[in-house]
């Protein structure tokens, strides 16, 4: 059984952690000179308020883990606005099932 040292070490490791790489991601978009949209950018600036203040940026448990300070839908996000501004293609597109015909 975890101890609360043990649970305060990991909500913050998890706080660190989330920060760093909301920072990555608008650092690596103003570096390449992507243009992020406006809810991009808006995104980026609430979530880290968000985290800064309370810790975490979701308030339902069911969205994320509890030792998670972004949910799984936040940190889906986070991951494609690092790859926009990477300048890589979108990995998550859909594509049919169906073979090529040639």
């Amino acid at each position: 059984m975890k101890t609360d040292e043990e649970r305060k070490r990991e909500k913050e490791r998890a706080k660190r952690a989330a920060l760093r790489a909301l920072r990555k991601a608008r650092a690596a978009a103003e570096k390449t000179g992507v243009k992020l949209s406006d809810w991009e950018g808006e995104f980026l600036g609430s979530v880290e308020g968000r985290i800064e203040t309370y810790g975490r940026a979701f308030r339902d448990f069911e969205k994320g883990a509890a030792s998670s300070s972004l949910s799984s839908l936040q940190h889906v996000k986070l991951k494609e606005i690092a790859a926009k501004a990477k300048g890589a293609k979108r990995p998550w597109t859909r594509t049919s099932f169906r073979p090529k015909s040639k």
